[in-house]
């Protein structure tokens, strides 16, 4: 399924890599369990796929999906209660400072997660479905092309975390949708908006139905 001597996608823990068809690569987010929450290795693993294919001569396509009810929650809390938390030494001064570097360097690596998909050499089809949530959002915002199931819903959730949606939301979503008052709105308010104006927004350029609908009209148009 890769071209890379690497063994690191033969033992995939947050994704799931398939060929459905020659040269398509089908990269699913499987943790269904856990609504596909982007834990730390997800990041990981986001990085290392999207390597991997995009310097893959073999790869004429890349569909990206998600397992089970819901396509992402966003960021696994759990996993990221201190994110950016450095080793203390004592000095409170001295940690704060190891904090605010290690948050960081925590966010350069998960801004880069997503990076990878916008610079992959090939096209990367994003098909959504039910929930697209927070880190959701900057993912998709990555890919060249979204489609979208009539069920799906998007938010921008990261207000309601304190935090700024800055690993690809604030950076590509403007200039996905053409109106800055708009994305601004959405990005302040966190709130819930549906398929229906995510097409007109132009976040989606299609509503294909089921889930199971848009995952084949992903799949058929990476043919």
């Amino acid at each position: 399924l890769h071209c890379s001597k690497s063994q690191s996608l033969m033992s995939l823990q947050s994704l799931k890599l398939e060929e459905p068809f020659p040269g398509v690569k089908l990269v699913t987010l499987n943790r269904p369990s856990k609504g596909n929450s982007m834990n730390k290795m997800f990041w990981k693993e986001m990085r290392q796929v999207f390597t991997d294919l995009g310097s893959c001569p073999n790869t004429r396509a890349i569909v990206l999906a998600g397992a089970g009810k819901h396509y992402t929650v966003g960021l696994d809390l759990q996993d990221f209660s201190n994110i950016g938390g450095g080793p203390t030494s004592g000095n409170e001064d001295q940690d704060k400072a190891k904090a605010a570097y290690h948050f960081r360097e925590t966010i350069l690596l998960m801004q880069e997660s997503f990076s990878v998909i916008d610079r992959c050499r090939v096209p990367v089809i994003a098909a959504i479905h039910s929930a697209c949530v927070g880190g959701g959002v900057d993912m998709i915002s990555a890919c060249d092309i979204r489609l979208c199931s009539s069920d799906a819903w998007f938010s921008i959730k990261e207000i309601d975390l304190a935090l700024a949606a800055d690993v690809g939301t604030l950076q590509r979503l403007p200039k996905i949708v053409g109106n800055s008052s708009v994305v601004r709105e959405l990005c302040y308010t966190g709130r819930r908006f549906e398929a229906s104006e995510a097409l007109a927004l132009g976040l989606v350029s299609r509503i294909c139905g089921s889930p199971a609908g848009t995952l084949a009209a992903g799949l058929e148009m990476a043919k």
